[in-house]
């Protein structure tokens, strides 16, 4: 894992369109690659004109939907009770999972766009729509779009805020993480109980 740290630095450090695909891959399937730390710093380079910001956004997109992919034929060819298994021994947290799986059932659609914005969800939501077969069509588009939101936002935090920004995330990735993480449950919790409600009688 140390060795792997250093080649992601190494990769961050020259950063350009094809790192950037290549890591947001990575992060969207099952490796430990924060697209804070990815994303941002390209959105930066993006200011000093070393990057076309729509170019690194739509990379990141479009690393995302490959890595997304692999989860959803791993989910979709091996099955829930393999996962459960043997997760850990391909860096799935089964809590973790469990988790993703719960988000998926009650809204299928929802939780594979929303889970896009969300740390650590967004590595493992495309297990349940793999094994639940949810449609490759639909969920190649909704991963599409919520990937190329996140990608977009990151880009233009390290476009418009420039260093202090990266060197913030670099030094908070875990604290950022967090309040992302209970900024998007408050939304999901609102979204969920906003449909449950009972429809005004006339």
């Amino acid at each position: 894992m140390e060795q792997f740290g250093i080649w992601l630095q190494e990769l961050v450090s020259r950063l350009g369109y094809l790192e950037i695909a290549l890591l947001m891959a990575l992060e969207s399937s099952l490796f430990p690659v924060p697209s804070e730390l990815v994303m941002i710093p390209a959105g930066y380079l993006a200011a000093r004109g070393d990057l076309n910001p729509w170019l690194a956004a739509l990379c990141g997109a479009g690393g995302s939907l490959v890595g997304a992919s692999v989860n959803y034929m791993i989910g979709r060819y091996v099955g829930r009770a393999f996962l459960l298994r043997y997760g850990r021994y391909l860096l799935i947290d089964q809590v973790k999972y469990a988790e993703a799986e719960a988000m998926f059932s009650a809204n299928a659609r929802l939780a594979t766009f929303v889970g896009r914005f969300i740390p650590v969800v967004r590595h493992l939501i495309s297990l349940p729509a793999g094994v639940f077969s949810m449609g490759l069509i639909p969920f190649a588009v909704l991963t599409t779009v919520g990937s190329g939101l996140w990608c977009g936002f990151l880009v233009a935090l390290g476009y418009y805020f420039g260093e202090p920004v990266v060197a913030v995330v670099k030094t908070y990735t875990h604290e950022a993480t967090l309040v992302a993480v209970a900024a998007m449950a408050v939304f999901i919790a609102w979204f969920l109980l906003k449909r449950r409600a009972p429809a005004p009688r006339d």
